[in-house]
């Protein structure tokens, strides 16, 4: 039951319009209504007004307000990143050690299709683990701190997962995530982060790089299937089906991508995600690798299952009666793949027993 092609709704009517464009032209006003309430609640509204303007779609008044404030919003967001990404430059040139953006950050400093119209809440960096400590240490000098004080939630970041407790800027406010690889150390897959850095690319700022075209692709796909909580899925599927449509133009660059996740211990995952977008962008991926790389076919029809209804925003979710299901089941999925049987127990055991206290402690005077 795949989005695009199945959702009647208002998730249905933002995969539409972002494939085609032209379509707008024939909304009604509740539908104009119901299509930007799902691009907000996708966070894809930024999106849908580059792709609107960059069609030269002629806009309703109100709806083309939203979509400028959007467009507007994205383009300041992008000059924010380039600075603070100056910021971080600044802070950690005296370690000598790479600095490599992920995500985000990476798509506007590299100028990728998903830069145009996006919407950030934080910037990501991948520097060599052995680096962490003193890249921590030079940012906190330069005005970020971290706002997580529980020690297990210290523990939790700094022992089992893939990035240090993320940093807030105490003057700008702004969001940063030092990561030492793209996924938890205690995942059941293992990409090794020195092959990326490896690959890394110069950007617009010196002395910061940012993942390689093809390992953009590879990483957007890696964060949407290991996610427990999506959000931001949809928009990270619309994100991988450009950067796909962007990079994989021939047989030999599907070679080179399937060659290249298999060598990052990512083949499972890489094919769940050109799976995804196949189903529900209609992102034009050959079935052969889809076939080659997602292996495990008993569980494709469960996890079909549970995307259908969790892909869609929060405005669509709450109309579907087993999208809090399908949610549940992806996030037990994501743990169980990035943590052992017993170290995954004692963890959602303890945050159900946090979560249990903070719903009966008494209120605050």
């Amino acid at each position: 039951m795949p989005l695009i092609a199945t959702a009647a709704g208002s998730c249905g009517l933002l995969l539409d319009v972002l494939a085609q464009p032209s379509h707008a032209t024939s909304l009604t006003p509740p539908q104009w209504t119901a299509l930007l309430a799902a691009a907000r609640a996708a966070n894809l509204l930024g999106t849908l007004a580059a792709r609107l303007t960059d069609a030269g779609i002629d806009l309703p008044p109100a709806p083309a307000r939203h979509l400028s404030g959007a467009l507007h919003l994205s383009l300041r967001q992008a000059d924010s990143v380039r600075w603070e990404t100056h910021c971080i430059a600044r802070a950690l040139a005296p370690l000598g050690t790479p600095v490599v953006l992920l995500k985000g950050a990476a798509y506007v400093l590299t100028a990728q299709p998903p830069a145009r119209g996006r919407l950030f809440g934080d910037i990501d960096i991948l520097v060599p683990r052995d680096a962490v400590g003193r890249a921590e240490l030079r940012l906190m000098v330069h005005g970020w701190t971290t706002g997580k004080s529980d020690p297990y939630d210290q523990r939790y970041y700094r022992e089992w997962m893939h990035e240090i407790p993320p940093l807030m800027h105490v003057r700008r406010g702004t969001m940063l995530d030092v990561h030492h690889t793209i996924l938890p150390l205690t995942s059941r897959h293992r990409p090794d982060p020195a092959k990326l850095i490896a690959r890394a690319v110069d950007t617009q700022v010196p002395g910061i790089k940012a993942l390689s075209p093809l390992d953009l692709v590879l990483h957007s796909i890696t964060h949407l299937v290991h996610e427990g909580e999506l959000h931001n899925g949809l928009r990270d599927l619309v994100d991988i089906d450009a950067l796909l449509r962007a990079q994989c133009g021939s047989a030999d660059d599907w070679r080179v991508l399937a060659e290249r996740a298999a060598e990052l211990d990512l083949e499972e995952s890489v094919g769940l995600g050109l799976h995804l977008a196949a189903r529900h962008l209609s992102t034009p991926v050959p079935s052969e690798w889809i076939e080659r790389l997602l292996r495990n076919r008993r569980s494709r029809r469960m996890l079909d299952w549970a995307y259908d209804r969790a892909l869609a925003p929060a405005v669509e979710s709450e109309e579907a009666g087993w999208a809090g299901l399908a949610r549940s089941l992806i996030y037990i999925r994501a743990h169980w793949l990035r943590m052992p049987p017993l170290l995954l127990a004692r963890h959602l055991g303890r945050k159900a027993w946090m979560g249990w206290r903070a719903r009966t402690a008494p209120a605050t005077p």
